[in-house]
């Protein structure tokens, strides 16, 4: 169920893998989407499944991510249905799980667990550019955080990543880092690490807990399997 799961003070936290849920055949079997080609009754059964085990009893505050840069703090979001954004922060609210998805973006965790605020962020390559990292520790401040650890997870890697060759370039007049080569020798883009950059030009604690999603069989990837390919999630909670 988890291809990292561990505690901060407070703060639990983790990322899945794509076993111990109910969808089927190509999807099988933990697809976490929020939307997409697999059955919507069976993604949120396993999201239900996922929620039991990390934190009964709780409410997940979901995200329709959009590779944009803008951050909601859960408590100003009035709507039931997810906000447009690829970032959430929460100020001490225990009863609730923030989630994130991905299949080869980058998916974030954030806890200052003193200050009791922890956030989420989805960093594609739209993402990166955008700066959605940087504005989630900015909103994350703005509450009260001040010393932050953020948790990089699973994403596809920048010897897998082959992206043009202007592609390339243009984000990497916005973040040098990103730059890399394929394992065959083509331009690439690791994402990763331009966001792991952009965390410690902020000062903010890393831990690296990734994985290639492409180079992983027990992950979902896009980027290896299209269509047919789940979602994994990152999710983090306060304690009471």
């Amino acid at each position: 169920m988890y291809s990292h799961r561990s505690t901060h003070g407070p703060v639990d936290l983790a990322f899945t893998d794509r076993y111990g849920g109910v969808s089927g055949v190509p999807f099988d079997s933990l697809n976490l989407a929020l939307e997409g080609d697999d059955d919507a009754d069976r993604c949120a059964e396993n999201l239900r499944i996922v929620i039991d085990d990390f934190a009964p009893g709780a409410m997940p505050v979901n995200l329709h991510q959009v590779h944009g840069s803008r951050v909601v703090l859960v408590e100003d979001w009035r709507s039931s249905s997810p906000p447009s954004a690829d970032g959430l922060v929460a100020r001490d609210q225990p009863d609730i799980v923030l989630v994130v998805r991905a299949a080869d973006c980058v998916p974030v965790l954030f806890a200052d667990p003193g200050a009791r605020v922890i956030g989420v962020a989805h960093s594609g390559r739209p993402g990166l550019a955008a700066g959605i990292v940087p504005a989630t520790v900015e909103r994350m401040r703005a509450v009260g955080a001040s010393e932050i650890t953020a948790w990089i997870g699973p994403h596809v890697c920048g010897a897998c990543y082959e992206v043009p060759e202007k592609m390339q370039a243009e984000v990497g007049a916005i973040e040098p880092a990103a730059v890399a080569t394929t394992s065959w020798g083509t331009p690439s883009l690791d994402i990763g690490a331009g966001v792991r950059a952009q965390l410690e030009r902020d000062g903010v604690r890393v831990v690296d807990v990734s994985r290639c999603t492409r180079e992983s069989a027990d992950l979902y990837s896009y980027r290896r399997d299209g269509r047919s390919s789940g979602r994994l999630a990152g999710l983090i909670r306060l304690n009471t």
